[in-house]
């Protein structure tokens, strides 16, 4: 996970067309996940606990369900549009390699985080 210092110089980098390429999850992409999981977990968390006897009926339950349901929505739609943006800017298909698993290997300024085999 990013920080904010690299995530922000990430997103300056961006605004000036000069973000690198990763071969795994660039910072943008690394924040967005963290951002799903949080909110897919508190959507399932208070829908459960919903449907207990204890919190039957409490209204900031259902309010933090609702709009924790709609941010996620929201979210996913925002990182399908950065896959497309990201797709477009360094002429890879994305979906394609999230099915497959294979992405073109790091060349020049790309970067690779991934571990080495030995």
């Amino acid at each position: 996970m990013p920080g904010p210092r690299r995530l922000l110089g990430y997103f300056g980098a961006m605004m000036r067309h000069r973000e690198p390429r990763y071969v795994g999850h660039n910072p943008a992409g690394a924040a967005m996940i963290v951002l799903l999981m949080a909110l897919l977990a508190t959507v399932g968390t208070t829908g459960w606990m919903m449907g207990l006897d204890a919190f039957w009926g409490i209204a900031w339950v259902e309010t933090l369900h609702e709009v924790t349901a709609n941010l996620l929505i929201g979210a996913v739609a925002l990182h399908v549009i950065g896959a497309i943006v990201e797709s477009v800017r360094h002429r890879e298909n994305l979906p394609l390699a999230m099915i497959t698993g294979y992405k073109r290997a790091a060349e020049g300024t790309d970067i690779d985080h991934a571990p080495v085999a030995r």
